[in-house]
């Protein structure tokens, strides 16, 4: 007989300690992990804020349970039902007298337990607890699903995409059958963060990053401009060369702007623009060249971008948070997993025709991020993405050294 072939490294744990008869090594793996306790939508929908807890009947333990599941063990979502997370410690304050004798752990599984749970018992989950130095999966790390997520193909592909937030929020990079920290809590989230509180919301707002409308224009037209140069001229582009060809551009685009239109409907005549509203325009545009010039400069200084690349195009920042919203929405059971791989397929597609390797890709988005939220500061808003962009060039688990760009 075969060793099992564990979901996740969690479940690998317990599995293993389980064999060797380490009750110890399981009571550890299981502190450290999230725990997820089923219940159904229309109960959370009406109680966000409070679990229920139903006692189930296991020939096994020939009693009645309590039940939790660790990650890598959830189905996939269904509409009716879905899941709360919770740890160890929380179970171990709410099993009052009358309740079950146990707490099963993935039932049905290689990996399952019934741990008695009197009083004396969960003093030693509490222990355990206690001693944890990590609950959940550690972050800034490269985490798969070996079982029930694709670990090659587009929809592998599309999920690589945007696997910077899933490395640096210490989530499957590859789970396209969400559940993420839960119904409530991805809820919440997508509230907080987006403002998505319902389906329509979720549905615009994936299109949008799909389409990359949300990323500023004005980026993407500077990069195009170098972009353009670096083509004209075979090689690096001087910033200031740059920044007068940017100039020369909206200059051109002023004038025909104002000249005179012939239309089906006659002659339209367009008012010029105020020379200072353009002024200001190409002020802005060179200052925000110095800005992705001085990132670049940081990129390649911390082993980002390689010696004479440079950056294409922010897009990436979009379709890598579509290939995220595409899951998050799922989880939030905004969506349905048919939706949620539509969505993460066409974001790989939409990357593949913007750039040319991982690499490529990653600084993008980086950029993106930097431009948006971090005003050349350096601080975390890169830093986290600096990580994992480095855990993802260099663990033997990533997908961007498994899955080939082209």
């Amino acid at each position: 007989m075969g060793m099992w072939n564990a979901p996740s490294s969690i479940e690998r744990e317990l599995y293993e300690a389980k064999l060797r008869n380490d009750w110890p090594a399981y009571f550890d793996g299981l502190a450290r992990a999230e725990l997820f306790i089923p219940l159904a939508r229309a109960y959370a929908d009406a109680h966000p804020t409070k679990v229920l807890l139903e006692p189930l009947y296991f020939p096994q333990a020939g009693a009645y349970c309590y039940v939790a599941y660790t990650a890598g063990m959830l189905p996939v979502p269904s509409p009716d039902g879905v899941f709360k997370r919770q740890s160890l410690s929380w179970f171990s304050g709410s099993f009052e007298p009358g309740d079950p004798a146990f707490l099963a752990i993935n039932p049905g599984s290689p990996c399952e337990a019934f741990l008695p749970s009197s009083p004396a018992h969960r003093a030693v989950w509490d222990h355990h607890w206690n001693q944890a130095p990590t609950y959940g999966l550690e972050q800034d790390k490269v985490h798969s699903l070996h079982v029930g997520g694709p670990l090659h193909g587009p929809v592998a592909f599309g999920l690589a995409c945007g696997a910077h937030l899933s490395v640096h929020n210490g989530m499957f990079w590859n789970a396209l059958a969400y559940h993420g920290q839960g119904y409530t809590k991805e809820r919440e989230k997508l509230k907080e963060w987006w403002g998505v509180t319902t389906r329509e919301d979720w549905l615009t707002t994936t299109e949008q990053l799909l389409k990359a409308e949300m990323v500023s224009p004005v980026w993407e037209y500077a990069l195009r401009v170098r972009r353009a140069l670096a083509k004209d001229f075979a090689g690096p582009v001087d910033i200031e060369h740059w920044r007068h060809a940017a100039e020369y551009s909206l200059r051109v685009s002023a004038r025909k702007a104002a000249e005179p239109q012939i239309t089906p409907d006659g002659v339209t005549v367009a008012t010029p623009r105020p020379a200072a509203e353009v002024d200001g325009e190409i002020a802005g545009v060179q200052r925000l060249i110095g800005r992705i010039a001085r990132y670049e400069q940081r990129f390649r200084a911390d082993g980002l971008l390689s010696e004479g690349k440079y950056i294409r195009s922010v897009e990436a920042w979009d379709y890598g948070r579509a290939s995220q919203m595409a899951r998050w929405g799922l989880g939030a059971r905004f969506g349905n997993l048919q939706e949620t791989e539509d969505a993460v397929v066409r974001a790989g597609k939409e990357c593949r025709l913007a750039y040319r390797s991982w690499e490529d890709l990653s600084v993008g988005y980086i950029l993106g991020r930097c431009l948006h939220f971090d005003e050349e500061e350096f601080g975390h808003w890169y830093e986290s993405m600096a990580t994992a962009h480095q855990a993802l060039m260099s663990d033997p688990g990533s997908p961007w050294l498994n899955i080939p760009w082209t």
